[in-house]
């Protein structure tokens, strides 16, 4: 950066903030664009910015162990704000996929089977220590996401005032790109929420200000549950059951729960023969998805619903075959 311009640091700041306003987030972003221009400022770089110094950056991903489809989405991160930079040094270079290629599509989920969730819970009933809140907080956080289809961040967002047993309904704050919405639930998972909620007033006083998942340990007792301390339980779960992987993320993951809701939820819906192509808006909403795409994605980007989406077609395509000609 040239010092007419001030601070790269500055400018992040400056340009985040006023995407924010705007109703996105940015969190991911956030830390990105930080570590870029940490990454600047040890390089003792200056004038405009480069797309050498933006690659070498991007290479350094996950201690410089990343591979080249990750290098290509760290380097894609910076395009907008290289673009928005340049009103203010116009010769600032914007990165293309020249150098790292195209980035990945989406990658296949593993749509995880009605055993294997069985399996997680009962072996997080089963984690210490013995009278401790951890596993009815692991359990229930777990089968929520899996009955919900919530990210991860949403279900830990969640404050006590948010969970209306009596109305059976889940109110989630400012999610993605700063969207609230409200999630029914069944009754059978409502009953499993007043459980947790009747075991934790044993460990911890309830306020609305309360988060719904709370720590159970120590001084931390009442405090929110970590994201990090909840994918630790999650990993030590996954390889207990020793699952196989069957996406193409290398291993199952929590997110991945939210997935598969999304994949039963078509495929019960083509069981039926609802016309899934009148619920997707519907589903998208009750996922908070930001666009429709994201939903339409399921579709093509997931070996399960491909199937019965080439049977839907080839029912179009051969009326005749399911009647008399």
């Amino acid at each position: 950066m040239s010092a007419r311009t001030g601070s790269l640091q500055a400018r992040v700041e400056q340009y985040l903030a006023e995407r924010r306003r705007v109703g996105f987030e940015l969190s991911t972003m956030g830390h990105g664009l930080a570590s870029f221009a940490r990454h600047v400022q040890a390089a003792g770089h200056h004038g405009p910015l480069k797309v050498d110094l933006m690659a070498t950056w991007a290479r350094q991903a996950k201690g410089g162990h990343g591979d080249r489809a990750t290098a290509a989405r760290r380097l894609k991160m910076l395009r907008p704000f290289t673009k928005w930079l340049r009103q203010f040094e116009p010769a600032t270079e914007v990165p293309n996929e020249a150098v790292f290629g195209a980035v990945p599509g989406r990658m296949t989920p593993h749509v995880y089977r009605e055993p294997e969730i069985v399996d997680l819970l009962a072996a997080a009933r089963e984690l210490g220590p013995d009278g401790g809140l951890r596993p009815a907080v692991m359990e229930t956080l777990f089968g929520l996401i899996a009955c919900t289809g919530l990210r991860i961040s949403e279900a830990l967002g969640l404050l006590d005032a948010d969970v209306d047993l009596q109305g059976g309904v889940l109110t989630i704050r400012q999610s993605k790109c700063g969207k609230s919405r409200l999630v029914p639930r069944h009754p059978s998972a409502i009953e499993a929420l007043a459980r947790y909620r009747a075991q934790r007033t044993r460990h911890v006083r309830s306020t609305p200000e309360l988060p719904f998942f709370v720590a159970s340990r120590g001084r931390l007792l009442g405090q929110p549950v970590g994201d990090r301390q909840v994918h630790r339980i999650f990993e030590e779960l996954r390889r207990q059951l020793g699952w196989v992987d069957r996406g193409s993320h290398g291993t199952p993951r929590i997110h991945d729960l939210r997935h598969s809701f999304a994949v039963r939820r078509l495929v019960l819906w083509h069981e039926q023969g609802v016309d899934v192509g009148q619920r997707m808006l519907a589903l998208s909403t009750y996922l908070g998805h930001v666009k429709v795409s994201s939903t339409y994605w399921y579709l093509t980007g997931v070996p399960e619903l491909m199937g019965l989406l080439g049977q839907r077609f080839e029912r179009f395509a051969n009326p005749w075959e399911d009647g008399d000609e």
